[in-house]
């Protein structure tokens, strides 16, 4: 099913929601479109093309978002797929203090990292096993995580998005 951003009337991203119901938030003039596909919707008396991004055309003010704990698709989006040891294409996550030894399942403790980096750490920290991180883990922006989250993006969604 077609998806559509919602943007707040600051351009900040909310979240992704169905076409259609982003139509009816533009029908509704709680919304306006900013980009459209070349498809359209139709009913009996209306047709109306189909929005990949609207914006609210009142703010809306977003309660502070509980932290959210970080999945490998958005692990991998953080860290660009790239192994933050060794800088080769990452295929693994690894926690940077074993889970074994205290570390926790946080984004600041979570890295993307290849086969090779990720079987010789083992169970041991990164100065243990004599590996350095290219950069310092930590939570992404949330315009990263409403990526992560949907998975496949649309086009008109990346400058918005700026991941």
């Amino acid at each position: 099913m077609p998806k559509a951003l919602v943007l707040n009337a600051t351009y900040e991203p909310l979240c992704v929601v169905s076409a259609r119901r982003a139509v009816v938030l533009v029908l509704g003039e709680k919304a306006e479109m900013v980009r459209h596909d070349d498809r359209v919707l139709r009913s009996q008396y209306l047709t109306v093309p189909q929005p990949s991004v609207i914006r609210l055309r009142d703010f809306v003010k977003v309660p502070r978002r509980r932290r959210i704990s970080p999945s490998r698709r958005a692990v991998f989006l953080r860290d660009e797929h790239t192994c933050q040891y060794c800088g080769s294409k990452a295929e693994n996550i690894d926690h940077v203090i074993p889970r074994s030894k205290g570390g926790l399942h946080i984004w600041e403790n979570v890295v993307a990292s290849c086969r090779r980096c990720n079987g010789n750490k083992e169970n041991r920290t990164p100065q243990e096993a004599g590996l350095r991180l290219r950069a310092k883990p930590k939570a992404p922006l949330p315009q990263t995580l409403i990526a992560a989250l949907v998975g496949s993006m649309h086009p008109h969604w990346s400058e918005f998005l700026a991941v």
